[in-house]
């Protein structure tokens, strides 16, 4: 067995990097050999710290490319977002004809249980066709009384410029049902 002498650790020198000369280059490289700080590193080389015009040069260098990824981004998720709104649409449309068909053969079911109680065809069919008519007209009431909500009343009246944000007199509470 051969025994090996412990190799001393590299230094700064054995790094590449000069070793320092002036108490104040000593001061400004760190344990490493590398710069402690970059005011300390400028200092001690003479040279000037990077100025606010030369930093929005960089910026400025940089920003298209920073942009050119968001950009990538929005494109391929509007992408992926257009896809799953088409799916949803399929989906929403296979649904309303399934419920649709689910619907009539419930009321085909109704009338004819009411038939076969002895009921006339004719009163059973009208008082379906009433039934289902009073609650369409209630549907479109009720639509008709929303429809105000989608111009967001509350927050044109915050983002207008007037004395007051309350809503002008004889307004409908959008927030009411």
């Amino acid at each position: 067995m051969v025994a090996h002498a412990a190799q001393p650790t590299p230094g700064p020198a054995d790094q590449g990097f000069p070793k320092p000369e002036s108490a104040e280059e000593r001061a400004a490289v760190g344990a490493r050999g590398e710069p402690a700080n970059d005011a300390a590193a400028h200092q001690a080389t003479g040279e000037r710290p990077e100025g606010l015009f030369e930093s929005l040069q960089s910026l400025v260098k940089e920003l298209p490319a920073l942009v050119s990824d968001r950009v990538d981004l929005l494109s391929l998720e509007l992408k992926r977002a257009g896809r799953a709104l088409a799916q949803i649409v399929v989906l929403v449309v296979a649904g309303a004809i399934l419920g649709i068909t689910a619907w009539l053969v419930l009321w085909g079911a109704i009338v004819v249980a009411l038939v076969s109680l002895g009921l006339p065809l004719a009163v059973t069919l009208f008082g379906v066709l009433a039934l289902n008519v009073g609650a369409a007209v209630w549907a479109l009431m009720r639509v008709r009384s929303l429809v105000p909500s989608l111009g967001l009343p509350a927050t044109r009246r915050h983002l207008m410029v007037s004395p007051s944000p309350l809503p002008p007199a004889g307004a409908p509470d959008p927030a009411a049902p």
